[in-house]
Formats: structure tokens, C-alpha cells, sequence
């Protein structure tokens, strides 16, 4: 069984929640165990909150949100969207959150801070809830944080893994 889907989302901290149910809704129709599911849509809503606070282009405010055509919500340029994508392939799920910022500070990418600092604790907990996370600058082009977790299925489930 292998699903996948694929968003444009404007930088705004609705959208947020819009991902994370379509996350949790994906995973109930296929059967995914809830624990997981919860994990995921999780970390899933911190790397989205990041893209929506830090994800715009240095022209895009700083605030989280942009409502407006002169900020770039929603434009071809990227400067008010960020992308995300699910994949449920087999046993495991795959996520990737891609903005157009600035992308991560260098030391942010080299090693995570702790789970006090003032800022990236997001970040840590993406990293406590997933099995295996990447955070990546693609230069000019914005961040890029991708986590995957092993599935497990509920026993009712129709769509487990044979």
C-alpha cells in the first residue's frame, strides 16, 4: 500500500491545523495505529509552525502571517507559501516541509539546540517524535525539515502491510 499527497500552503497559522488533520485523517482510513498517528501529525504541526513563522523570503514579514497580495501570500515567487508532503509507503511514513526563508542558521543544521533554549524546541521534538530527521538549507531556495516514523497498524486495520 503506498499513499501519498502533496500541499501548497499559503504562510498563515491556519494552515497549520488543515495539515495536521489531513495527516491524521490519512492515517485513520488507513488503518495507522493512533499513538503513531499523534506522533506524526505532532511533529508534522512543529515543522509547519516553522515555516509559517520563519519561512518567507527576508521581504516577507516576520510575523507568521501574510494576508495580504503586497506580502506575497500565496504568490508564484513562493514568498508566502511553503510545501508539504506525506508519503505512507509500506511500513513507514515519510514527511517534508519545504519553505522559501532563509533557510536554518548554520549551527541549527551542524547540531539542534537543547530542549530549554528560548527558541528550537520545535525543532528537538520533531527530533524526539520521528524516527529518522533531516534539516537541510537548500541556498537561495529556503529550509527543508523531513522526518519518517515506522508504521504500526491497528488490528482492524484494512490496508495493513502484508
Amino acid at each position: 500500500m503506498s499513499i501519498w499527497w502533496s500541499l501548497h500552503l499559503r504562510r498563515e497559522a491556519a494552515s497549520v491545523p488543515l495539515a495536521r488533520r489531513l495527516l491524521l485523517g490519512t492515517m485513520e482510513t488507513a488503518g495507522v495505529d493512533p499513538d503513531i498517528s499523534f506522533d506524526l501529525s505532532v511533529a508534522l504541526s512543529e515543522a509547519c509552525a516553522n515555516a509559517v513563522e520563519h519561512g518567507g523570503r527576508e521581504a516577507a514579514p516576520r510575523s507568521g502571517c501574510t494576508d495580504d497580495a503586497s506580502s506575497g501570500g500565496g504568490s508564484p515567487d513562493g514568498t508566502g507559501a511553503y510545501h508539504v508532503t506525506a508519503y505512507l509507503d509500506g511500513d513507514r511514513c515519510r514527511i517534508e516541509v519545504s519553505d522559501s526563508g532563509p533557510g536554518f542558521p548554520p549551527a541549527t543544521v551542524a547540531r539542534r539546540r537543547p530542549s530549554l533554549a528560548e527558541h528550537g524546541r520545535g525543532l528537538h521534538l520533531i527530533e524526539e517524535l520521528a524516527d529518522h530527521v533531516r534539516f537541510r538549507n537548500r541556498p537561495g531556495r529556503g529550509a527543508v525539515v523531513s522526518f519518517d516514523k515506522m508504521l504500526k497498524w491497528r488490528d482492524d486495520s484494512l490496508l495493513k502491510v502484508s
